[in-house]
């Protein structure tokens, strides 16, 4: 499950990119300092939502990702299989997402101790993009986000057996219409959309 993404666009290539699908970005709570980095769990990401004060618009809002679930532990990832989200959609704006599978075995070293190697996946064709998501309003956190997951295509399942869901382009305005049915959008990426490289701290 992808637990750490990566965010290194600037804020005037979101909005010009953004406002090709019609709906340009509006800043209610200003002009966010979106410095490239890593993004974890709990910290603070940016999403793309409607705007509920103006039908028809969209706002870029910072708000944290996961929200404590009813064991305490944080829902980060949120399954999408036959599901249709009737609200609190959302865009995550995202560079890439990583993945981490085992580390080779070595003698003497059990399972439970070895490292993880960690991969980025990244857009073939973008250099930016938007995941899928849900945000809420949580009385303990406040306002959050989550990614939701599908099965995974085939550049991902080498490495994992889910995958967030990345929505093309033309596809984030229809996400983001509340009336929208938007099922038939939640699906895998096809062979060669996405690049994938082992990644160092």
């Amino acid at each position: 499950m992808c637990n750490r993404y990566l965010r290194a666009v600037a804020l005037g290539q979101v909005q010009a990119d953004f406002s090709e699908t019609g709906i340009p970005p509006r800043f209610p709570e200003g002009l966010p300092n979106l410095a490239p980095t890593d993004i974890c769990i709990t910290d603070t990401g940016t999403i793309i939502r409607a705007s509920s004060p103006q039908p028809g618009a969209a706002e870029l809002v910072q708000r944290r990702w996961s929200w404590p679930g009813p064991t305490g532990k944080p829902v980060f990832n949120y399954r999408s299989d036959d599901r249709e989200f009737t609200t609190g959609r959302c865009l995550i704006v995202a560079n890439g997402f990583y993945e981490y599978t085992d580390a080779p075995a070595t003698e003497g070293t059990p399972k439970k101790g070895r490292n993880k190697d960690r991969w980025l996946f990244t857009k073939t064709d973008e250099d930016w993009f938007c995941i899928a998501g849900i945000w809420r309003r949580n009385e303990k956190v406040g306002e959050a986000f989550t990614m939701l997951t599908t099965e995974p295509g085939p550049d991902i399942a080498p490495y994992h057996n889910r995958q967030v869901v990345v929505l093309h382009r033309n596809l984030w305005r229809r996400w983001l219409n509340p009336e929208a049915t938007v099922r038939a959008l939640i699906a895998p990426l096809p062979a060669g959309s996405l690049s994938v490289d082992r990644s160092i701290d």
